[in-house]
């Protein structure tokens, strides 16, 4: 490709948020690998609050497929849309037939997915995405249609975080009491899978072991998840603070930034912990690691019970389908707890940014 074929590219990534996260090493490493004078993220609503600041992208465009966007017809104004602003390069790691069909509709030029979308005859080249790797590395691997490997690519996920935010932050957590008088334990109860939650009574018991060890407690959770942070909350006699409705998307990465260790379902949170940095405890109950979404980093612990039924499906269910949940209910909070005090003891010597493999727990 000639050099100006990278004046104006766009990545699309229009899954869930934690997808988007994992999309974020593409990102950099298409901005750092190729002449590019102007990049483009088109994702969802959500994912533009999260993405803003990020240093690599120019421009992010907003899809909202599941409301103004849905349907034939929203895909028709996407992709128009796109078509407006003459992108020269686009380039998926989404699998569906709908990216496919925004791009082509939009008339870029040179447009690059995998062979395995369901669009793949739509693409000019197409690149194969192994299943078994991380999706962090799956995403990179669109590049193979340039010639570049997953190992060849900067690996580390980015999500810096605005001074000014972090500051904002700050105010609204020093408002809640909370200081840096012990550690501060993070906990994100929800997920939109039911399947994928820790059950509120671990949470709950979790909290109350913590406090007794001195730890300050927040509790992260959207719009989505304030009934069931709310029973966590219930259930341990609202001793931590409820951040739910006090901060926003955009202000998510500063506040778990303050964090010493994360305890998280299998979630976007997760991926978002592993981008600041911070020690992550990830609780995966329905879904396993081996489906490619467990935290990309060694300053990690993964928390599981084995089971010959896990995974039920590739994001959970809505339901157990023996009706046990037990890979919910078989993980005891002192468990947890043990693996929050190995990463607090670690004090950040786990760190490495050449590994990005956690420590599976099996209980």
């Amino acid at each position: 490709m000639s050099l100006s074929s990278w004046e104006n590219v766009l990545i699309l990534q229009t899954s869930f948020l934690g997808d988007t996260v994992l999309t974020l090493p593409l990102i950099s490493e298409v901005r750092r690998r190729f002449p590019v004078k102007r990049l483009s993220v088109l994702c969802l609503s959500a994912s533009r609050e999260l993405l803003q600041d990020h240093p690599a992208i120019d421009e992010i465009i907003a899809y909202d497929k599941k409301s103004a966007d849905r349907g034939w017809r929203g895909l028709q104004r996407t992709a128009a849309r796109l078509k407006e602003k003459n992108f020269t390069v686009a380039l998926t790691p989404h699998k569906s037939m709908r990216s496919a069909l925004i791009l082509y509709l939009a008339n870029i030029p040179h447009r690059v997915g995998f062979r395995e979308s369901r669009g793949w005859f739509l693409f000019h080249q197409r690149a194969a995405r192994d299943r078994n790797l991380h999706d962090v590395e799956r995403n990179l691997s669109v590049l193979r249609a340039y010639g570049l490997a997953p190992e060849d690519c900067q690996r580390t996920i980015e999500l810096p975080v605005n001074a000014a935010v972090q500051g904002v932050v700050d105010q609204k957590l020093q408002d809640f009491g909370i200081d840096e008088s012990g550690p501060i334990i993070g906990l994100s109860p929800g997920s939109v899978w039911p399947t994928k939650r820790w059950s509120p009574e671990g949470f709950a018991r979790l909290i109350q072991m913590l406090r007794q060890q001195g730890c300050q407690v927040l509790l992260f959770g959207g719009a989505d998840d304030a009934a069931v942070v709310d029973d966590v909350q219930r259930q341990c006699g609202r001793v931590a603070v409820n951040l739910v409705g006090e901060i926003g998307l955009r202000e998510l990465p500063a506040a778990i930034s303050r964090c010493s260790v994360f305890v998280t379902n299998d979630s976007g949170p997760m991926h978002i912990a592993v981008a600041c940095r911070i020690p992550t405890v990830a609780l995966f109950c329905a879904t396993t690691p081996d489906l490619g979404f467990y935290p990309y980093t060694d300053n990690a612990i993964v928390v599981q019970r084995q089971l010959s039924c896990r995974p039920c499906a590739s994001h959970g269910g809505r339901r157990c389908p023996l009706g046990t949940e037990d890979c919910i209910h078989q993980i005891r909070p002192e468990i947890v707890l043990h693996a929050v005090d190995k990463l607090l003891r670690a004090d950040g010597s786990r760190n490495s940014s050449s590994s990005f493999q956690p420590e599976l727990m099996a209980v």
